[in-house]
């Protein structure tokens, strides 16, 4: 009857395994049978009875066996075969339940037999209806198989109490076949039902796994991945983790936007996995960044498939007619060399490609324990930075930048130095950057400004100090109102007081940058553009900003490519000076010969070892007070 329906497998199977559910309600109800039919055998002492008995307790045994042995062995795929398995095993036994429940009528037993066999077919075929709903076509043919004997000898007995039996069972068998197939149906929409919840579980699971961008495993489906990867790791094999981060991603975003962000995103997430190995798992980490899990031999295995994603990635993109060429750093972990469990193995591909960005990007790292001790070493050197800024451990030094023409001193710029109670002192290329990473910068470049602004207020009006900004100080809230405050605090005049900003500062361009820059040059803070040279679109930062000057990077000046194509860079950028009316200052200075060769470029002003070196504010002090004290500007010295 349900054979018919429209009824996915699986929800068959279902209701084909609830024939098998409880093999105890099967041996209960043979028991009864079996002790009912040879009750009437032992009392009546009827050899057919006997037969009859025998051949029911004979089936009874096959099917309890059967049902016990498929309860514990269901195969899904032979769905088909368990039915119909069963439906013989029960017909058979219902016929027989039947055939002696009518015999005893047609053998005129005692009633009290007649009774119990008769109570024994009718209950059995009313109560299947129940157990076997799931399957109807086998619950309604038990019914029919193990009344219609009854009903056949009733009649043919022919007596009138019989007779009104009769009615009884026959009305009863429509009644019970109604109730059998809404028992069916009900079962049946419980059993879809939980399929349909089953598969949604599993959309919904699969969905929170999934990132919407790429289509690739998102952090959830990453660290599912991985726990599943840990686990079947055999031993001779090891688990690679590459990290790949896309060099300058936010460029592509802020340019042209983050639906073309987005399909860059996709086309290196299709690139991903195309070339990752069979069983890998590939994942959008967040953001930029993507992760490749993979099965390998050893670490050339690893590398040889790093280069091969790396190489894939990087190749030009075409996006809307835009030809992109994303570059990407990589960091690279082994399991278990690098980490005997997954956050470790996390954090050690996550500092592999930290070095990786930090030596210049573009390129992939391995992790090496030594990374771990440079992390340890910059988080000593941000606790200790922190109690050195309230501890006064720091001091602000001033180096000169001179006018090249008069040879006075027209600038101060203001540079930290810190000089450990017990390590003594620390450069600033080992503290600095930890500060910008850290986000201490900011505390940091505040208190440089603070101090230099205070001193820079004693020294002749026409001397100027120079500042150098980290763009995290720019981008903190409140930023231009802090250096203003450090201005009114210290009764500096504003346009003594110039910030020196480099081209990293608008990687990141928007909004708050130009405001900021706004805001201060309204006072009369003046902006200098330093390391000019080192970028590749300095021209427009000049076009869009009000910069009085710019400083020609020392790489131009006394770098080891010195020579006819940098002194032409000098002077085409001191000509554009001279033309916008802003001061280009020569850094690096060393020599009496470089001083010459720039003023002669055109440079306007100069900074170097050869006029000073940075030194403290009583020293900067001397230095000007000794211009005062001489009639003729010469060479500086200290």
């Amino acid at each position: 009857m349900a054979g018919g329906d429209a009824v996915s497998d699986r929800v068959r199977r279902s209701l084909v395994e609830t024939l098998y559910t409880q093999p105890l309600s099967m041996a209960l109800g043979a028991l009864c049978g079996i002790t009912a039919a040879g009750t009437s055998a032992w009392v009546s002492g009827d050899r057919h009875l006997w037969i009859g008995a025998a051949l029911l307790a004979l089936i009874a045994a096959i099917r309890i066996s059967m049902a016990v042995w498929l309860a514990k062995h269901q195969d899904p795929g032979k769905a088909r075969r368990d039915e119909l398995l069963y439906e013989a095993g029960a017909f058979s036994y219902s016929i027989t339940l039947g055939m002696i429940a009518g015999m005893t009528f047609l053998l005129h037993v005692p009633s009290p037999l007649q009774t119990l066999m008769a109570v024994n077919a009718v209950g059995y075929g009313a109560g299947i209806c129940a157990r076997n709903a799931g399957r109807p076509a086998i619950a309604i043919g038990q019914l029919f198989l193990s009344n219609l004997p009854v009903i056949v000898a009733l009649i043919l007995v022919g007596t009138l109490p019989f007779y009104a039996l009769t009615l009884t069972i026959v009305l009863l068998l429509p009644a019970m076949t109604s109730i059998c197939l809404k028992l069916f149906a009900l079962l049946r929409r419980s059993v879809e039902a939980a399929e349909t919840s089953a598969d949604l579980a599993e959309k919904m699971k699969k969905f929170a796994r999934t990132d919407v961008v790429t289509n690739l495993a998102n952090r959830a489906g990453l660290n599912h991945d991985l726990a599943a990867m840990q686990a079947a790791l055999p031993p001779d094999r090891k688990l690679a983790l590459c990290w790949i981060d896309l060099d300058r991603f936010k460029e592509v975003n802020d340019i042209l936007g983050h639906q073309v962000g987005d399909r860059v995103l996709a086309e290196v997430a299709a690139r991903l996995a195309a070339q990752a190995p069979p069983g890998a798992t590939v994942a959008r980490f967040g953001g930029d960044e993507f992760i490749i899990a993979a099965e390998v031999h050893g670490r050339a295995e690893s590398e040889d498939l790093a280069r091969i994603l790396l190489e894939d990635v990087t190749r030009p993109i075409r996006v809307e007619g835009e030809r992109l060429t994303i570059g990407a750093s990589m960091g690279i972990g082994l399991m278990p060399d690098d980490g005997a469990d997954l956050d470790t193995l996390m954090q050690s591909a996550d500092l592999a490609l930290y070095h990786a960005k930090s030596n210049g990007r573009n390129q992939l790292r391995f992790f090496d324990p030594a990374m771990t001790r440079d992390l340890v070493r910059r988080k000593e050197i941000e606790a200790e930075l922190r109690l050195a800024i309230q501890r006064d451990e720091l001091s602000i030094f001033f180096q000169p930048i001179v006018d090249l023409d008069t040879g006075r001193i027209r600038t101060f710029e203001a540079l930290v130095r810190w000089f450990h109670p017990i390590k003594g002192e620390l450069r600033p290329d080992e503290f600095i950057p930890v500060a910008e990473e850290t986000g201490v910068i900011i505390t940091l470049g505040n208190w440089i400004t603070a101090q230099a602004t205070r001193i820079a207020a004693t020294w002749p009006e026409e001397v100027t100090i120079a500042v150098n900004l980290s763009p995290l100080q720019i981008k903190a809230p409140g930023a231009a109102l802090g250096i203003l405050n450090a201005l009114k605090d210290a009764k500096l005049d504003p346009r003594r007081l110039e910030l020196e900003v480099t081209e990293s500062l608008f990687l990141d361009e928007n909004e708050n940058t130009a405001r900021f820059i706004d805001e201060l040059a309204s006072y009369g803070v003046r902006f200098a553009l330093d390391d000019f040279g080192t970028g590749y679109s300095s021209l427009g930062y000049i076009n869009k900003f009000p910069f009085k000057k710019i400083k020609v990077d020392r790489s131009f000046v006394s770098g080891a490519n010195v020579g006819k194509k940098s002194d032409a860079i000098i002077r085409a950028v001191a000509e554009m000076g001279t033309t916008l009316e802003m001061d280009i200052v020569a850094e690096g200075l060393e020599t009496i010969e470089q001083v010459r060769a720039v003023r002669a470029a055109g440079c306007t002003l100069g900074q170097g070892y050869y006029f000073s070196r940075a030194v403290p504010d009583y020293l900067a002090a001397m230095l000007l007070a000794q211009e005062r004290d001489e009639d003729a500007p010469g060479k500086l010295v200290c």
